[in-house]
């Protein structure tokens, strides 16, 4: 299977700081990966790359044909991998939902008739339909969080990127988004890159990418990494508390099998008695 995304040796300077050096990794259809470190590890400039906001300093970012550092290839870039960011309130510029969402296909220049299909299509996606005559601001920060979602995937990418989307929301918010980007991701089979330092999200992504001083560290399952944890406290990750617990079981010659989800806990348990 080919990559829709290849990262190549890639550095990346601000000013006299290094904030990436000699980064490779490639994003497949279908995939879900997480991106993960401690802050100034490097993982938001990353994803920043992977949609051409910034150029490597050195290296190369190819989508599918297309390169970056390449002015001609930029839009077709933006096209096919969307950025959404932790502030859903940046990403909002029009009056009411549908005219939000409708704004990113305007700009590529698809038809009136395909976009208002497209605005309906990417709203009952994120479960916002009804909303679409609200003006954004009287949303919830989640709502708002799933407009921005929809307002990239009306433009139709095959990589959503999605940069801390949940560090602003509380609780409920927070659950609205992640199951979006679950349903995104499981159903549609649309490519997940997801920048997070909640770590029971983890848990969601096929692979994880663990990152420190602008390299990777690690690219493992979620259950690989955070059985490690000499290398997770060293790369300054908490461990979700159903998997540290089970850490803990396991230490005290309990065998339980590693799971993030409680219920799986407490049968791994019952099997072990």
């Amino acid at each position: 299977m080919e990559p829709i995304i290849e990262v190549k040796d890639v550095y990346h300077q601000y000013g006299e700081t290094e904030a990436l050096s000699g980064v490779s990794l490639e994003i497949f259809p279908g995939d879900f990966v997480a991106v993960v470190g401690a802050n100034g590890s490097g993982k938001s400039t990353l994803a920043r790359h992977l949609n051409g906001l910034l150029l490597p300093s050195k290296g190369t970012v190819r989508v599918k044909n297309f390169y970056t550092h390449n002015p001609e290839d930029i839009w077709s870039v933006r096209a096919l991998v969307g950025m959404v960011f932790q502030n859903p309130d940046n990403q909002l510029v029009a009056t009411t939902v549908e005219e939000d969402v409708a704004f990113g296909p305007e700009n590529l220049g698809v038809p009136s008739n395909e976009i208002r299909a497209r605005v309906d299509e990417a709203l009952k996606w994120v479960n916002m339909l009804d909303h679409k005559k609200r003006s954004p601001h009287q949303l919830s920060g989640g709502q708002k969080q799933r407009v921005a979602i929809a307002g990239v995937l009306a433009m139709h990418p095959e990589v959503l990127v999605l940069d801390e989307p949940t560090a602003m929301l509380d609780p409920v918010g927070r659950e609205e988004v992640l199951q979006v980007i679950n349903h995104l991701n499981k159903e549609l089979q649309m490519a997940i890159v997801l920048i997070t330092h909640h770590m029971e999200e983890v848990a969601m992504a096929k692979r994880v990418i663990a990152m420190a001083e602008g390299k990777i560290k690690v690219e493992c399952n979620p259950i690989e990494l955070f059985l490690q944890t000499e290398l997770v406290d060293e790369l300054g990750l908490d461990v979700p508390q159903v998997f540290a617990l089970g850490n803990l079981l396991r230490k005290y010659g309990l065998e339980v099998d590693p799971a993030f989800d409680p219920e799986e806990l407490v049968n791994a348990l019952c099997r072990s008695n």
